[in-house]
């Protein structure tokens, strides 16, 4: 079975070149939109943008924790998030507001969406994934690649942040008493969030 093989290196700058040029697409459309908004409405709701592209081991581990075939065609098959963006929001209305931009631009597909705003995870997670289908046109044609957006405010990535600081390969935070710490944590810091976003709509 193929699943202990690897991507080779050349393969793999080979394989991540349109997801490359799908990352550059959809930086340049949230950049537009973002300029459009504060000319539009003297605001912004983009506070920075993070993006990467997934490196070959972590593709290869993710493949083989999946037991798939660890191969580039396995990859293009079974992974949506090898092109990855990270935006950092101001408020929670700020990503709604990018989100549906994004989801009116009639070129590219909604693959798969998720709102753990409205539904947290058990941990107290936060935020909003949608991944989308971006149109690369090649000599011979044009084809989708995927692109995972996560959407967060300021307050969501500094827990996000923070959790994965402290709980990267720490067993006691798959206990129940840790999952209700980081619960408070997240309330504490959206509670914060709402108040101080009272302030922009006053």
């Amino acid at each position: 079975m193929g699943v202990e093989n690897g991507i080779q290196e050349a393969e793999y700058m080979r394989f991540i070149q349109p997801y490359e040029d799908a990352l550059k697409n959809i930086r340049m459309r949230l950049e537009v939109l973002n300029d459009d908004y504060r000319r539009n409405y003297q605001n912004y709701p983009i506070h920075n943008i993070q993006y990467r592209i997934k490196k070959k081991a972590s593709i290869e581990m993710k493949l083989r924790k999946r037991n798939l075939e660890v191969s580039a065609l396995s990859a293009r098959d079974y992974l949506t998030d090898i092109a990855g963006i990270r935006i950092i929001c101001y408020f929670v209305q700020d990503i709604y507001a990018v989100a549906s931009l994004l989801k009116k631009q009639s070129d590219i597909v909604i693959i798969k969406e998720s709102d753990y705003i409205k539904n947290p995870k058990p941990n107290g997670y936060r935020s909003f994934h949608i991944v989308f289908g971006v149109p690369v046109y090649h000599t011979d044609g044009m084809e989708y690649y995927p692109v995972e957006i996560q959407l967060r405010t300021m307050s969501m990535d500094l827990w996000a942040s923070m959790e994965h600081r402290i709980c990267y390969k720490k067993d006691e935070c798959l206990h129940e008493e840790a999952a209700l710490r980081f619960q408070e944590y997240a309330k504490l810091l959206d509670s914060l969030e709402e108040d101080m976003s009272t302030w922009i709509e006053a």
